[in-house]
């Protein structure tokens, strides 16, 4: 490269080109840079704007497919391992299951008060994917989380009002008691079952 503007130039050509090579359609990358060049250098398009328009159309139709198709496949991949997990975990010492299908271990029974599912309770938590990876942590942070018992999973609210305070439990939520199909954020997928190790340190109303 010899100066700056060639390397600017070929570092946008690498940028569209990752972009290209990740893209779940198949792409013809001569005709993605005829069309590239011929809107650069300011000559006719090959394709009238109605064709353009049809054909975006068209592409933007099967993107949402294929999304909606790998999202399919992560979904039911993650309730295979749920099913899976569940089955083993209910067979390992100490750990109980409710009829909601929540399971969790006491590792501290604390000898306090037990919230109600309107009550805002201080916990300290940390939660993973079943492969171990943290997504959440109170602990990480330093610092204690306070919410409503109603505004949270349903599993949460499920097992704090099993918890007295100064207990310390394992949840094992279900993908239904968590956030089910639509997931959250980048690293909870579709019906993703989660682990929560959580603290209950006190009522506060």
């Amino acid at each position: 490269m010899k100066n700056k503007v060639d390397k600017t130039s070929y570092a946008l050509g690498m940028d569209i080109g990752s972009s290209f090579r990740n893209l779940p359609v198949e792409i013809n990358p001569e005709a993605a840079v005829a069309g590239l060049m011929d809107i650069f250098k300011g000559e006719k398009p090959q394709l009238s704007q109605q064709d353009f328009m049809e054909v975006m159309k068209e592409f933007q139709k099967e993107m949402r497919a294929a999304a909606e198709k790998a999202q399919q496949q992560i979904s039911d991949n993650n309730k295979k391992q749920e099913v899976e997990f569940m089955t083993v975990n209910r067979k390992n010492e100490g750990v109980k299951e409710t009829a909601s299908g929540l399971q969790y271990k006491v590792i501290t029974e604390g000898t306090g008060a037990k919230p109600s599912k309107t009550s805002v309770v201080k916990v300290h938590y940390t939660g993973t994917l079943p492969d171990g990876t943290i997504f959440d942590s109170s602990e990480q942070r330093g610092e204690p989380a306070t919410f409503p018992l109603n505004q949270v999973i349903a599993g949460w609210t499920e097992a704090l009002q099993l918890m007295a305070v100064g207990s310390r439990y394992i949840l094992y939520v279900p993908s239904a008691l968590a956030y089910g199909p639509r997931g959250a954020g980048e690293m909870i997928g579709p019906d993703q079952m989660l682990i929560f190790e959580v603290e209950l340190l006190d009522i506060v109303k």
